[in-house]
């Protein structure tokens, strides 16, 4: 009956080593992962190796460090201008449209100030509302870009800039056709005058350091003269054969 009864099965035991089996062969896979982590620290390493291009890079500076470096920030830099045109593209949206539709909605009529200036921009708003109602913008819109485009011809030509110069002519030349089309004919004369003076003077700015003179650019093509001194030296005469030179002669008495 005793050998029976330590025959008895226990579910359990069998159980729990069979749960304790796999966990061996890890010690061997931990000590693989050590001994590679120690070798790639060593000198010549691969990570020691890689953490000293890092701890150079400010003293080599951008030509001196390793290469994988200037990769690595040139991929960060792209990835973050990427990620800021994204954040911004909805809200520089949003503040063209509401910088082209910022002035007042434009109306024939709208404007009745009696100043000089009223002279010169009745007419034009007056021109663009009346041209502008079939187009899928509104005039107040492109009253705003003419208004635009005249401040950057100005600063921009001021600032000696050649498309700017040639888009505050187009612009002016463009002003002053809108002021004498749409002005009555009894006043068209003198608030065209006034336009095209008004556009003259804001043209001291824009058009500054501009001539009509025409440049000359004289080019000489003389030859190079090219002075090397030099100092020649004659050689002296030969000595005869006989070993005296023909031009001594001895004293003689007379």
């Amino acid at each position: 009956m005793a050998q029976n009864n330590d025959r008895t099965h226990i579910p359990n035991q069998r159980q729990e080593s069979a749960a304790a089996e796999p966990s061996e062969p890890k010690a061997p896979q931990l000590a693989a992962l050590r001994e590679w982590w120690d070798a790639a620290w060593d000198n010549g390493g691969v990570l020691h190796t890689r953490w000293e291009d890092l701890r150079r890079a400010p003293a080599l500076g951008w030509h001196g460090m390793a290469n994988w470096i200037k990769a690595a920030l040139g991929l960060a830099g792209i990835c973050a201008v990427i990620i800021l045109l994204d954040g911004a593209t909805d809200a520089l949206a949003d503040a063209m449209r509401r910088l082209l539709t910022a002035a007042p909605r434009v109306e024939i009529g709208a404007d009745t100030s009696n100043t000089v200036f009223a002279v010169v921009d009745q007419p034009i708003r007056t021109y663009i509302a009346a041209h502008t109602a079939s187009l899928p913008i509104s005039a107040s819109t492109i009253y705003t870009v003419w208004q635009v485009v005249g401040l950057f011809g100005l600063i921009g030509g001021f600032l000696r800039s050649s498309g700017a110069r040639l888009t505050w002519t187009a612009w002016g030349a463009a002003s002053i056709a809108m002021v004498y089309s749409t002005t009555p004919a009894d006043g068209r004369a003198i608030a065209t005058g006034l336009a095209a003076l008004a556009w003259t003077a804001a043209s001291a700015l824009a058009l500054r350091g501009l001539t009509l003179r025409p440049s000359l650019f004289i080019h000489n093509a003389a030859p190079g003269i090219e002075l090397r001194p030099e100092i020649h030296v004659s050689a002296p005469a030969a000595t005869p054969a006989g070993g005296a030179p023909d031009n001594v002669h001895p004293l003689q008495k007379r």
